[in-house]
């Protein structure tokens, strides 16, 4: 038994009894040597400030005239709990850009006192948690704080937006509905007002944001996730048709185990290999995916999408033959 669930239990205990409880009692239900027993009484009543009262002869109790107003304080975690938490918060803020490093350093200081605590003074090697971002865009903490806040107050937003494949600047106003952090990045769902319909922007492309005083346009999840999350991709929208992608049976034992999409169909063929079928509408994330398994991927269907990525491959060796 961990300490945290002894100090729990010996908590119960003492709460419960009516009557002295005897240190051989306490050592039977704690499943802990005397030493033990001791410390933790010891622990309770020194740094919890526990009203525990008795001796080693007599047994211990709660004060009568305390025990009703005492509580157990603060948030109470087992050491596997903690780690988790500590894992978890390590990953935001480390993959996030670092953009929440601030606004979580308080959070990582209190996981760690917790557990120091409970390793008993043994350092915990926090560095031996590593996430590596991937191609992490560069992202402005003020504008990111900026949509945070309009997303959470549920308040309109206005801002600059440098569209990506156009380098064309335009001002917006929505009403932002979610953040989502996909694939290192951040992005933001919104409707958007002047175009009386739902985009996605990435949050790394937003400037000069500001949160305005009229309340947010609510769209309802389904519909959120039926224009902006039913096809292939983050810049999705409602899908057009269904791709097929074969894949050699050397890559079949990774993909078999991926997360492509919420719809995705997939099946070993006879030989190997493995057919996986993905909702799409826009293809040119896709295609940048299914690139990335070189010839060890195939797209079957639809033949639209073939001859892109046929003329991707073909546009890709012509930079290998000038010269």
């Amino acid at each position: 038994m961990e300490r945290i669930e002894r100090i729990h239990a010996l908590h119960r205990i003492l709460s419960a009894a009516r009557y002295p409880v005897t240190v051989q009692r306490l050592m039977e239900e704690l499943e802990c040597s005397r030493a033990t027993v001791y410390r933790d009484l010891a622990y309770l009543r020194d740094y919890l400030m526990a009203p525990v009262v008795g001796n080693g002869e007599a047994g211990f109790r709660y004060d009568p005239n305390e025990a009703q107003r005492f509580e157990l304080p603060g948030l109470w975690l087992t050491s596997e709990e903690l780690y988790s938490l500590l894992a978890a918060q390590q990953l935001l803020v480390r993959s996030g850009g670092g953009v929440l490093s601030s606004a979580l350093a308080p959070l990582q200081q209190r996981i760690e006192k917790l557990l120091d605590q409970h390793a008993g003074g043994r350092r915990v090697p926090v560095e031996r948690v590593r996430v590596v971002p991937h191609r992490t865009r560069r992202l402005d903490e003020a504008a990111f704080r900026v949509v945070a806040t309009a997303v959470l107050d549920r308040r309109q937003l206005t801002f600059e937006y440098r569209a990506r494949s156009t380098d064309e600047k335009t001002r917006r106003t929505v009403s932002p509905q979610r953040l989502v952090h996909y694939r290192d990045n951040w992005y933001l769902d919104a409707w958007d007002h002047d175009r009386d319909a739902l985009r996605s922007f990435s949050v790394d492309r937003v400037g000069n944001a500001r949160v305005l005083e009229e309340a947010a346009r609510d769209v309802p999840d389904d519909e959120l996730d039926r224009q902006l999350s039913s096809s292939y991709g983050i810049f999705s929208g409602p899908p057009k048709g269904w791709a097929t992608i074969v894949f050699s049976a050397k890559a079949a034992r990774w993909v078999a185990d991926e997360h492509w999409h919420s719809q995705q169909q997939g099946r070993f063929l006879p030989d190997g290999r493995y057919e996986l079928k993905v909702p799409f509408s826009n293809g040119r994330e896709l295609l940048m995916d299914v690139m990335h398994y070189g010839g060890d991927a195939e797209i079957v269907d639809p033949p639209v999408l073939r001859e892109q990525a046929r003329a991707l491959l073909a546009l890709a060796l012509s930079n290998y033959e000038r010269g």
